[in-house]
């Protein structure tokens, strides 16, 4: 039997109901994999499972993070690490559940990231883009690493500096340091079970009763009380879906409605985009809720 099986999917997919219920009947613990549950007061609308959907399974990473700081996909990958072998020291199976495909896939590679970032090197390199310009930044990344910076939008700041930085600190391209990384064998071999709806419309629909019921249980005074903690609006987390249309609303730039409107539309997309992340993987093992009435039995078979 797997000791590590992965469950993702897009948004109201059914994943944590899915990821508790196996977790009681095979004595395991969950790993959360989702980039915007790592918030603490971030609740609501990243639809964190709350104590009663816990069913007293044991939940790894969540509220991880204040939500003012950035939380990268290298932090994500050494706390799951740790998380995935104390599991595991205990003889137990852990259950890595969530939608976020990129921190999952890096998780379960074992991708070593390039360097952590210094504050000293990310100062120089931010200081060169306030006195001289993104353009300038990026015409250096193109002298010193023309492969990443061939794919990157000259516009795409973060990751510019990002790269930049890297190569500052190591003295190699980031383009180096990936190419190394996928030379390596996976860390883990997991059992990949996907959730999904075969038919779109039955997922789209849950995605919007999802943000109705969010609204209903308190996500604009969520987002209120983030704000008036000082949580800056330009930081990662309030660029969250539902956090940034009812900042947006809250200052009064877009109505209520028109914000509630946004978030259904965005959260959709975004479903779309994570299934077209999910379908390349080859591993996963689907399961339809609109097809298979006892989603834990199906689950149980593939073990």
């Amino acid at each position: 039997m797997n000791n590590i099986i992965c469950i993702c999917g897009p948004t109201a997919s059914g994943k944590t109901g899915l990821s508790v219920a196996l977790a009681k009947k095979l004595g395991a613990e969950v790993v959360s994999c989702d980039s915007m549950q790592l918030y603490r007061g971030m609740d609501i609308g990243t639809a964190k499972p709350d104590a009663a959907e816990m069913d007293g399974v044991p939940h790894w990473l969540l509220d991880a993070a204040e939500p003012g700081e950035d939380f990268s996909v290298g932090r994500y990958v050494k706390l799951a690490d740790a998380a995935i072998a104390d599991i595991h020291s205990r003889g137990k199976i852990a259950i890595v559940c969530g939608g976020t495909g990129l921190y999952m896939d890096s998780l379960i590679k074992g991708e070593s990231f390039a360097a952590p970032s210094r504050p000293a090197q990310r100062e120089y390199v931010e200081h060169i883009v306030e006195e001289k310009g993104l353009p300038y930044l990026y015409e250096m990344l193109m002298d010193a690493d023309p492969e990443t910076a061939e794919k990157l939008h000259v516009s795409d700041r973060k990751r510019i500096v990002r790269a930049m930085e890297v190569f500052l600190i190591t003295g190699l391209p980031l383009s180096y340091h990936n190419q190394q990384s996928k030379l390596k064998p996976p860390k883990y071999e997991p059992l990949w079970i996907g959730l999904s709806f075969r038919d779109r419309s039955r997922l789209y629909a849950r995605v919007d009763q999802r943000v109705d019921q969010m609204m209903a249980r308190g996500l604009e005074a969520e987002v209120r009380q983030l704000l008036d903690r000082g949580v800056d609006p330009k930081t990662t987390a309030m660029q969250a879906i539902g956090y940034k249309e009812l900042a947006a609303a809250l200052r009064g730039e877009i109505s209520p409605e028109q914000a509630v409107s946004e978030i259904k539309q965005a959260s959709r997309r975004y479903a779309k985009r994570q299934l077209t992340w999910f379908r390349r993987n080859q591993a996963i093992h689907w399961l339809y809720a609109d097809e298979t009435p006892d989603l834990l039995s199906a689950a149980l078979g593939l073990l």
